[in-house]
């Protein structure tokens, strides 16, 4: 049983408790989208500069943000995406967010 423990390949780990960082985390995908809807424009915007400050201090370069506010019948709602230098720091933020 020691041998397979042993081993780093998934396919040969007797939990199968691991796998290569590159399939999941490639640098294709470096952005993290977020959307919600707020009863008005000032909370929405409260919240995109919560969320800014929480990117760029998440981020090791500027990190790129493009927002749009959409007046909805139930109120604004805030569509934010946030591109970062590499994907890990994607990552991060979206767990961040949870």
């Amino acid at each position: 049983m020691s041998h397979t423990i042993n081993n780093c390949r998934a396919r040969e780990t007797a939990a199968c408790c691991c796998v290569d960082t590159g399939i999941v985390i490639d640098n294709s995908d470096c952005s993290a989208r977020w959307s919600a809807l707020f009863p008005d424009r000032q909370a929405a915007e409260a919240k995109l500069a919560a969320l800014t400050e929480k990117a760029q201090h998440t981020a090791s370069e500027p990190c790129q943000i493009a927002s749009h506010f959409i007046s909805e019948p139930d109120g604004i709602r805030l569509n934010a995406e946030f591109t970062f230098a590499c994907q890990a720091e994607a990552l991060i933020f979206q767990l961040a967010l949870r």
